[in-house]
């Protein structure tokens, strides 16, 4: 069972990889983004959204993280005063 599970998550991991990358060579299109007034360099579309990609594999698990130890804490709380 542990190699059945191993293998999923390698073919998914293939997947999502050769997805970016087609993404990437699809979208070579330069652009620039504009936000309060501050100017990107101009750089091609996939740029900004793989980094968006990125910045949001790095947050999301903190959250997460975070999450866990604001239930952790709450659940020793209660212990020591139970």
């Amino acid at each position: 069972m542990r190699a059945i599970k191993r293998t999923a998550v390698v073919v998914v991991s293939l997947l999502i990889f050769f997805g970016v990358i087609i993404f990437i060579l699809e979208n070579q299109e330069v652009t620039s983004l504009t936000f309060l007034g501050w100017h990107t360099p101009s750089l091609p579309a996939s740029v900004f959204f793989v980094g968006a990609l990125l910045v949001g594999l790095a947050i999301g698990p903190l959250l997460g993280l975070l999450a866990y130890w604001r239930k952790s804490a709450g659940l020793k709380r209660r212990m020591h005063i139970g």
